[in-house]
């Protein structure tokens, strides 16, 4: 099914624990006390909010003791997530962790704030917005920089039209510092930024795509290049490196009326450029530059400030600004990035040969894929994992989902949903308004006629679970479903048959078989070209093609095909 992507509010009533932590303000356990753990830790201390703490590293706690002396520091997870006094976690663990530490909360009936990334998956962070949602649990994602007084400033500019129509966006994010093995520079860095330009845009990107390098590591990314194209025109780069001379962070927002720099370095964070364009004799554009005017912002440590409204969200059971949809939207960019690097790297070791490979596409839409051989048309969505086949067709509004393979030379037309985890073979036609579930099959050159139907459950209820009865369907090679036909699931259509329109199929049909009706009954025999046989005796000879069968008890034989 299609991943929440719309924000949902938190709906789910307050416990009497609410009415207790309203009082007392320490509800809060913090897991994780190293590089950045410690600055989450040092907040919710001056906020008030810190009931306990965790870290596996007992010199890191010992050296927290000493800071933190009259907070408790609990001897592993599982101690805080048993622990009715504690009503919501934070968590700045290695990003590998991130998922598992998050789900193993919000499981145990905690609301939970997760440092970015939320995961290391677009699946994973699926799974913990569906969670948090079936739990009516708070999750909230450290995408520190929308809490920024600059940053809310930037968005006030972009609302009132200061800076005129958004003509370009981008973002440098430089240093010398720390390296990181388990996480690569894109997955570090640009997570602040993708969910910065999202949110001053208000909108996902319909294309990405990105260059990377490794000098340190093997695989690792050091330094990262992502490039951003959204539907209203507006186009934008990120550039991350742990590996640069000197420290930078900037973003830069280029408008029709005026720029604006957001310097995170800088002691004046926000600096507003009036310059314009005008052109001379209507033809020559001319720059008319202006002063740069330093734009005040309000008050507040943004980390305190973002930290105090995952605790208003608990307290008062509200949705976050960063929530896990949003942080899903990032995890999507990311994703599409990496994927971008891979295939790029991929073509270079390809030496000129073709070979099928995932292709990565937009986190929402693309007009075509990194193959020219393939095309997926800009309303289509394809997951991240998808396997394409050179060739392959993809029509308007439809989603391939992850995890399925698709042969070469489908035609895959509109409003056609498919996997997850689904087997398409080669130069297969599935028309307009076909759902292909995981279990089913289709073989070779496959015909699907508009809105036949593939069942998964035998006896399916809206109210009883039963993914665990799943059957498998499989349509052999040569095939034709006509239209609006349903196969009931664990049926096996055989090579060459034909199921007329509007048949209801519940049992396996025979190779070469013309089956029809509700329930379909066999019809008679069709020739591979797909023209009906008139049977003479025990033989049958195609009237179009000429290729030559045989019926001899019951058993339908090739003596000769001339396709």
């Amino acid at each position: 099914m299609e991943i929440l992507q719309e924000e949902f509010l938190v709906t789910k009533e307050p416990d009497s624990r609410d009415k207790k932590n309203k009082k007392d303000k320490k509800f809060i356990a913090h897991l994780g006390l190293g590089y950045w753990g410690k600055n989450i830790l040092r907040n919710l201390y001056e906020l008030g909010l810190l009931y306990a703490a965790c870290d596996p590293d007992s010199q890191t706690v010992e050296e927290r003791k000493k800071q933190f002396p009259d907070v408790q520091y609990a001897a592993g997870i599982e101690d805080i997530l048993k622990d009715p006094a504690v009503r919501a976690v934070s968590i700045a663990a290695p990003a590998a962790l991130h998922y598992r530490l998050a789900k193993d909360s919000l499981l145990s009936g905690k609301d939970v704030y997760v440092e970015k990334p939320l995961a290391l998956t677009v699946a994973e962070g699926e799974e913990l917005v569906e969670i948090a949602r079936r739990e009516g649990r708070v999750l909230m994602v450290g995408h520190i920089l929308q809490y920024h007084p600059a940053v809310v400033k930037l968005k006030e500019f972009i609302t009132e039209g200061v800076l005129g129509r958004i003509e370009y966006i981008y973002s440098n994010r430089l240093n010398i510092g720390k390296l990181r093995t388990e996480e690569n520079i894109l997955w570090s860095f640009a997570p602040h930024d993708i969910s910065v330009i999202l949110m001053l845009l208000g909108e996902e990107p319909v294309k990405v795509s990105a260059q990377g390098g490794a000098y340190l590591s093997e695989g690792v990314y050091d330094t990262t290049l992502t490039f951003l194209e959204f539907a209203g025109g507006v186009k934008g780069h990120i550039f991350v490196s742990w590996l640069h001379p000197f420290k930078e962070q900037k973003l830069v927002i280029v408008g029709s009326k005026a720029m604006a720099v957001f310097d995170d370095i800088s002691k004046e964070k926000l600096f507003l450029y009036p310059h314009k364009i005008e052109w001379r004799d209507g033809k020559i554009p001319v720059a008319q530059k202006a002063d740069y005017e330093v734009v005040p912002v309000g008050p507040g440590e943004p980390l305190k400030l973002e930290l105090a409204h995952f605790a208003e969200c608990v307290l008062e059971r509200k949705t976050p600004l960063t929530d896990g949809c949003e942080g899903l939207r990032v995890l999507k960019v990311l994703e599409a990035a990496e994927r971008s690097i891979s295939s790029s790297k991929n073509k270079d070791f390809a030496a000129g040969k073709k070979s099928e490979k995932s292709i990565c596409f937009s986190p929402g839409r693309t007009k075509n894929s990194e193959s020219p051989d393939v095309f997926v048309h800009q309303s289509a969505f394809v997951d991240v994992g998808v396997k394409l086949g050179a060739g392959t067709r993809i029509w308007h509004f439809s989603h391939i989902m992850g995890g399925s393979e698709i042969g070469e030379g489908c035609v895959i037309g509109q409003n056609v949903v498919i996997g997850p985890d689904a087997r398409i073979g080669n130069r297969c036609k599935i028309q307009n308004n076909v759902s292909v579930y995981k279990g089913v099959v289709l073989e070779d050159e496959v015909f699907c006629g508009p809105s036949c139907v593939f069942t998964n459950v035998y006896t399916p209820r809206a109210f009883v679970e039963r993914k665990h009865e799943f059957l498998p369907t499989i349509v052999k090679r040569g095939a034709t479903i006509g239209a609006n036909a349903t196969v009931v699931c664990g049926s096996a259509i055989g090579r060459y048959a034909l199921v007329g329109a509007g048949a209801v199929v519940k049992s396996d049909v025979p190779d070469y078989a013309v089956i029809a009706g509700v329930p379909a009954r066999q019809m008679g025999w069709a020739c591979k070209c797909g023209v009906p046989l008139k049977v003479n005796g025990q033989n049958a000879v195609c009237a179009n093609c000429g290729s030559e069968y045989r019926l001899e008890n019951g058993k339908f034989t090739v003596i000769k095909e001339n396709l």
